[in-house]
């Protein structure tokens, strides 16, 4: 289990958590809820280790994760697409993969496994990242971070921009994923998508956590949604 406990991160002098804690369990999907600059990708960062924190800490299985240089987050076992891709765009299909088998030396049993989840890309190996479709990026970035084989799977809007074909197989891969025992934290402007897939919801406002409930609840009191988005 990630658990994250009363961290609070800076940008220079200026505060954006403010004391934020959420866990995220085995075979589960977490979503994360707010407005723009409520501090949802701030938040994933920090679990990633690229923004240090001035309190609180971050576990996984109850072993100290926050601390650890950022290199070493993944080999932990946090798989991580963070929102816009961040490919590498001038490498092949190929060589993005490769660069995620490399972090955790991965083989081909998990190249041609995260090939099987993306069946698109297995045509596209040798064609320049920067030239696939938004959709394909997606696949490519979310099967880079699958190359770790995660305990746990960090998603910052990876439907954001994409057509409807697109948005349902990373869904079908996020959800066997989840079948699959992975814990999945997943950040989604999509209330419908949410709702579809979310086992529990956090709600992050100001840079904090305001309140967690399970999706069942949140489709039962749509009112919630009013009262955290205003929508």
């Amino acid at each position: 289990m990630l658990k994250v406990s009363d961290i609070h991160v800076s940008y220079g002098r200026v505060k954006v958590l403010h004391g934020v804690s959420i866990e995220a369990r085995a075979g589960e999907i977490l979503c994360l809820l707010g407005r723009n600059g409520a501090g949802k990708t701030t938040l994933m960062k920090s679990i990633m280790g690229l923004l240090p924190l001035s309190a609180g800490q971050i576990t996984l299985d109850g072993a100290p994760l926050s601390g650890r240089p950022a290199h070493d987050v993944p080999k932990a076992g946090v798989g991580y697409v963070p929102q816009g891709r961040r490919l590498f765009p001038e490498l092949s299909v190929a060589e993005n993969i490769e660069i995620g088998l490399m972090t955790c030396g991965s083989g081909p049993e998990t190249r041609e496994w995260v090939l099987e989840l993306f069946p698109p890309l297995r045509n596209r190996l040798e064609q320049q990242a920067s030239t696939l479709s938004g959709g394909e990026q997606q696949m490519l970035a979310t099967a880079r971070a699958l190359c770790l084989r995660p305990r746990v799977l960090l998603l910052d809007e990876p439907t954001e921009g994409l057509q409807p074909s697109m948005i349902e197989q990373i869904r079908q891969v996020v959800q066997r994923m989840k079948d699959e025992g992975v814990a999945i934290v997943l950040v989604e402007q999509r209330v419908d998508a949410v709702l579809s897939i979310a086992d529990r919801v956090t709600f992050i406002e100001n840079g904090r956590d305001l309140e967690t409930v399970t999706a069942a609840h949140l489709r039962e009191q749509p009112d919630l949604l009013k009262t955290h988005l205003g929508v």
